[in-house]
């Protein structure tokens, strides 16, 4: 007999593909697992490819009209990776046996606003994992996926760009305490004349155009050129990733990528690291920092006004880095 399960996660980039094994193990492990998925429109790309998923629904914002296609489907399961309260008016409008993620935000704010880390040595990927425990679904341990489309991964004009000697640099990220400065970043490429990537989005093109200027023509900047899965592309070719703590960080990590992860205001304690990613991956943050972490999200400016968790990061270590591993 068929058994339906409508998985739910709105946002984010990243989050989305950290909820990917349980997608997977669900379709694997559980026989006639009809896998259905709920997401924000904006985020299609991210699921659109992927094999185990059967349907993908997309929320608009009429709410109520997206429930009433969702009892059409006659779900037996909800799998709720989101957990607020979005997510909550669709479990009670659905019905039907749910299971959802504990997102232990009682404990993270205890770190955050008191510095006692009460949080689990545990990865977000097995605390939602832990939600489809009751149908003897196991962590496979094979990690992310993330599907790049056919016409994206064959496309000449792109892949002519594309040579696996460089080092892509993710300059994205939510939030400006969750991103590695300007200033930062052009000593950094100043320090190796290894080919560089800059990948980001329409709010990094500048910063990217002001990196090449300050350091030359083995910088290229594809800030704001890109969609998702262009970048994604990028980002599976790259001999190294170095990137903030964002999407492309767990989408680098689906492709076990050799990733150097920056944090900032977050911590990896959190929970969201790089999951699985190249044994050679390393964490570059800044310890003993008594403010850290300042917010479980990210702000606008550094709360203290001055940025440490950023600007003391060793540039020196961030090339040995590079150097050992390129």
């Amino acid at each position: 007999m068929k058994k339906k399960f409508l998985v739910i996660r709105f946002s984010s980039i990243g989050d989305i593909v950290l909820t990917t094994p349980v997608v997977r193990c669900l379709k694997q492990q559980v026989a006639n697992a009809e896998i259905h998925y709920i997401t924000k429109k904006k985020h299609q790309a991210i699921l659109e490819h992927n094999p185990y998923i059967d349907k993908l629904h997309l929320l608009d914002d009429k709410l109520l009209d997206t429930v009433e296609e969702l009892k059409n489907e006659q779900f037996d399961y909800v799998i709720d990776l989101h957990n607020n309260i979005r997510s909550a008016q669709i479990k009670r409008l659905l019905k039907v046996k749910n299971y959802s993620v504990d997102k232990l935000n009682i404990k993270k704010l205890l770190l955050v606003t008191f510095k006692i880390n009460k949080l689990p040595n545990l990865h977000i990927v097995d605390r939602y994992m832990d939600t489809v425990n009751a149908f003897g679904v196991l962590n496979d341990g094979k990690g992310l996926d993330y599907f790049i489309p056919p016409e994206t991964e064959n496309n000449t004009e792109l892949i002519s760009k594309i040579n696996n000697d460089y080092v892509a640099i993710v300059l994205a990220g939510t939030y400006y305490t969750k991103r590695f400065p300007q200033s930062k970043l052009i000593e950094l490429c100043k320090a190796t004349d290894k080919p560089i990537v800059l990948l980001g989005g329409n709010d990094e093109k500048e910063m990217g155009e002001n990196i090449v200027k300050a350091c030359g023509q083995h910088v290229k900047n594809y800030c704001g050129e890109l969609n998702l899965n262009q970048s994604a592309l990028f980002t599976k070719h790259a001999r190294l990733v170095i990137t903030n703590d964002t999407g492309l960080m767990h989408i680098a990590a689906a492709f076990h990528k050799k990733i150097l992860s920056i944090w900032g205001n977050t911590v990896p304690e959190f929970g969201m690291y790089p999951y699985i990613p190249h044994s050679a991956s390393e964490i570059m943050q800044v310890r003993g920092l008594n403010c850290r972490p300042c917010s479980k999200l990210g702000s606008n400016q550094c709360p203290k006004r001055h940025f440490k968790c950023m600007m003391d990061l060793s540039i020196s270590s961030m090339i040995n880095w590079i150097d050992e591993n390129y």
